[in-house]
Order: C-alpha cells, then structure tokens, then sequence
C-alpha cells in the first residue's frame, strides 16, 4: 500500500507516525508552514495546533515538500512528482487547502480525509469546537473520499465518539485522535471491498473557521452557554476571553459551574 500523506497539525502527525509504526509505505509528506497564506484571509493564517512533519519525514527517509499557495507553491504544481510516485491512495489530514480533481484522480482508490464529525453534521471548520460549543454530547470522526465541495464526498467509515460534561477540547481531541487511527487502518486493510456511500448533500451543515477573535465570551449568556464556550477552546486554542475595563484580553483557560 502506497500513501502520500498531506498534514501539518498534531493531529496530522499522529496518524503518520501510526501509519509508520503499522509499516505503511508512506511514498512522500507534504505539509504547510506554520503560518501560511489561504484564499479567504488577507493576512497569514496561524496553525495554533501546527505540527513540523518535515523531521519525521527525514528521520524515516521520506520526500518531504511544503506548499503554501499565494507564494505560488501549489499541490497542482506536484502532479508529475505525485503520478510517478504511484499511490493507492492520497491522505489528508489536517490540511488547509482544497485538493485539486487532478490529484485526487491520481490514486488507485482516491484521495480521502478524515472530518473531526459524523458527517453529514459539522461539516467546514472546527467541527470539535462547535461541537462542544452547541452542547452536544456525542460526536464521532469520518474517514470519506474527497470532493470538489466541503466534506461532501462519499462516507467510508465513522466512528462515535463521547462528549464529556467536562472534557476539555483537548481530551475530546485525543478521544477523535484514537478513533481516527482505528478506522483509518480498517480501511486499509479491507481497501479492496471498501463501499463508498454517498452523503445526502441537502443534510450538510456547514460551519465557519474560527478566528481567535471569535473566542470573546458574552456574558449574558447562561451558565452552561459560557462553560461550554470556554472548554471548547482551550489549549491548544487560543482561549475563550473577556476584556478587562482597560481593554486588555483575559482568557479563561478553565472554569467551573457553581450551583
């Protein structure tokens, strides 16, 4: 089984490093800086979860190469090197940019990614973080193959998973982590019985990006609104904030119902 593997979050690089550990042939990485340019921002982006793949990729002898569009570094630009690498399948996880028809039709069996969600729920961005913000109690992660939309191609498999009343986003985090691994290698291993089921596309919900200074709380919200709001972006996040009669930002990184 060959994979090109597109990441560059922590959660990009635990499932490298699990693919790696199951001796999956990992045939090139590609990944994104730190702070990188995206088509709806007219400032670089900040990956606050950001992950240096380009060390694992050295320490275990794999091409590496970083895209960052507006600087004219384009996963298109990569196709003859992607073709000739002859991949079974294209990975990406954690990664910013749409992956162009051209590349996904190179694989044998497509490219896939996985959505921190039960799609068709929670499609777009942040799909943990609006998850806990709305309340939810449960939640789950889809393995699917790409598409030209937003997280609305064929479903692979999905895996629950549990909200916590007090699980920060980083236990939840870890929690779509583990079931991300889990049915990511059921997939490879039965590749070729795979069924793809198409989602029900007027079902989708899509959510915005979350910016940092989204994180503002209100404080005329309920009790249970506001300890939601700030669980939901903890560390790794930015943080859930106020602004102090001087203006100054204050996060709270923790906070607790009194009854």
């Amino acid at each position: 089984m060959r994979i090109v593997f597109l990441g560059s979050t922590q959660f990009s690089k635990k499932l490298l490093l699990n693919l790696i550990k199951e001796d999956v042939e990992i045939v090139a990485v590609f990944s994104i800086p730190k702070y990188f340019s995206i088509s709806y921002s007219a400032k670089k982006i900040h990956n606050t979860n950001f992950a240096n793949l380009a060390v694992i990729a050295d320490e275990n002898n794999i091409p590496f190469y970083e895209i960052d569009s507006k600087k004219g570094k384009k996963l298109i630009d990569h196709k003859l090197t992607i073709q000739t690498l002859k991949p079974d399948v294209i990975f990406a996880l954690g990664w910013y940019y749409m992956v162009p028809k051209l590349i996904r039709e190179i694989p044998k069996y497509g490219a896939w990614g996985i959505h921190a969600s039960l799609l068709p729920k929670y499609a777009g961005g942040a799909p943990l973080v609006w998850a806990i913000i709305n309340g939810e109690k449960e939640t789950g992660v889809t393995l699917f193959k790409l598409s030209s939309g937003v997280d609305d191609g064929d479903i692979i498999l999905q895996e629950k998973i549990v909200i916590g009343e007090n699980d920060s986003i980083a236990q939840v985090y870890e929690k779509a982590t583990i079931a991300s691994k889990k049915i990511m290698m059921m997939a490879l291993k039965k590749i070729k019985t795979i069924t793809f089921v198409k989602q029900d596309k007027d079902k989708i919900e899509i959510y915005p990006q979350r910016r940092p200074e989204d994180g503002e709380i209100n404080l005329k919200w309920d009790a249970k609104k506001i300890y939601d709001f700030i669980r939901a972006q903890s560390e790794p996040y930015p943080g859930a904030f106020i602004r102090t009669a001087d203006g100054k930002k204050l996060v709270i990184e923790k906070a607790k119902i009194k009854e």
